[in-house]
């Protein structure tokens, strides 16, 4: 008897530190111990499965961003086109109809801004009725033919072809007329004969018209393949002034008689970094907000 319990007691002196460290290390379980707890497993949801979308009243509605609606509509649509029900179909043409009208709501309002603050309407600048826009345009081909003509020391247009380039032949005679108008010296370069000179330049394609600067590196590309003669004029105005620095790259589409215009992009100040006037502060105070 005393020796089952010598056994025992024995037994109880090896268990308990094991027991006692279990049981310790199962009350530090916690977020206020070393070890935070297992996570429980999480839900996966299918982000493909079919939902129902909720439509708010029309109040609320009224309420959202484009956005917000944007997606509200595409969500319909795709539970309508799943379901093809009468009533999901239904919604969906109603939420169509809700965007169509608030559409019209911004370009009725848009309207009266254009009446109260003509200068961010094109009309002020454009004129619809056929007789302005037909003196508009004379008007604009006059300040472009006097530009070029004052140029003419200045710049040389080249137009590189090849032998077998049959577009070529129509289009040396447009540039022979530019030379003749504008007064401009005006040459015609082989490249099969000097192949040199496409590589010098760049040229893959012919014709190509390039305007070169005289005693310069400057050269710009006007027109790669057959180009009509009143568009060469125009190309050849927009090069040259920006071979100048008379205008910006962004300034590139701003035409004749339009600067500091509707038309001429950096007429209320710069519109991009790289613009060196962005960080001069042009644009420091102003307000975008109606003046009254």
């Amino acid at each position: 008897m005393s020796r089952l319990r010598v056994a025992l007691a024995a037994a109880l002196v090896l268990i308990a530190p094991t027991a006692h460290a279990q049981s310790r290390d199962d009350a530090r379980t916690g977020y206020w111990w070393y070890r935070a707890p297992p996570k429980p497993p999480q839900e996966t949801t299918d982000p493909d499965a079919l939902a129902k979308p909720v439509i708010p009243p029309m109040a609320e509605l009224a309420t959202w961003t484009p956005p917000k609606i944007r997606k509200l509509i595409e969500q319909q649509r795709d539970y309508a086109a799943t379901v093809l029900t009468v009533d999901a179909v239904a919604d969906f043409w109603r939420l169509q109809d809700f965007a169509r009208r608030k559409a019209r709501a911004f370009a009725g309002v848009t309207q009266i801004a254009m009446l109260q603050y003509p200068e961010l309407n094109a009309k002020s600048a454009n004129p619809m009725v056929g007789e302005a826009r037909d003196q508009l345009s004379a008007h604009k081909d006059q300040v472009r033919r006097q530009y070029l003509r004052g140029r003419s020391n200045e710049f040389a247009l080249v137009m590189f072809s090849r032998s077998t380039c049959g577009y070529c032949r129509v289009q040396w005679p447009i540039v022979q007329r530019f030379q003749e108008e504008m007064g401009w010296q005006v040459t015609l370069q082989d490249i099969d004969r000097k192949p040199e000179l496409a590589q010098r330049f760049g040229v893959e394609v012919t014709p190509t018209t390039m305007i070169i600067r005289r005693n310069s590196q400057q050269r710009m590309v006007i027109a790669s393949g057959v180009e009509a003669y009143p568009n060469l004029i125009q190309m050849a105005y927009q090069a040259v002034r920006l071979l100048s620095g008379d205008i910006r790259p962004e300034q590139f589409l701003t035409g004749a008689g339009e600067e500091d215009g509707f038309f001429d992009a950096l007429a209320n100040g710069p519109v991009s970094a790289t613009d060196p006037r962005a960080l001069g502060g042009d644009l420091v105070g102003a307000s975008l907000e109606p003046q009254p």
